[in-house]
């Protein structure tokens, strides 16, 4: 019998984005040498490796995410026990809106997440580091 998807992302994503705040990519090229904030690059290994990431960005994956928040996961990074405001991208804001929800519903906070993504912050003209692996 075929799935009867109740639920698709386009609804995730307009639950996500009404509660999740959002960073403008113009708030963010200040933002990004605030030490009061955190960019959460949520991308592949091998999307960071094609296009760079924003300078000082934290590499979380995904599916990691999760693991690596909660502090009783033996997967934990302290990156994400700091008191800060964690800023999460993606390629085009759909991932870091739906991982910001769950980063809130975990119980970080504040999150946000940014406005157009890295494709938003690239085309703006924001740098872009090199990985360095």
């Amino acid at each position: 019998m075929p799935q009867t998807i109740t639920k698709g992302v386009n609804t995730l994503l307009e639950e996500a984005n009404a509660i999740v705040d959002t960073m403008s990519i113009d708030t963010a090229k200040s933002a990004v040498s605030d030490d009061a904030y955190v960019f959460i690059d949520l991308r592949d290994i091998r999307e960071l490796q094609a296009s760079g990431m924003i300078p000082g960005a934290f590499s979380c994956p995904r599916g990691m995410l999760e693991f690596w928040i909660d502090p009783d996961s033996p997967y934990h990074k302290p990156v994400f026990n700091q008191d800060k405001t964690y800023v999460f991208y993606c390629a085009s804001a759909w991932r870091s809106a739906l991982a910001a929800k769950a980063a809130m519903e975990m119980g970080l906070a504040p999150v946000m997440h940014l406005e157009g993504g890295f494709t938003a912050w690239a085309k703006s003209g924001g740098e872009i580091a090199q990985r360095d692996d």
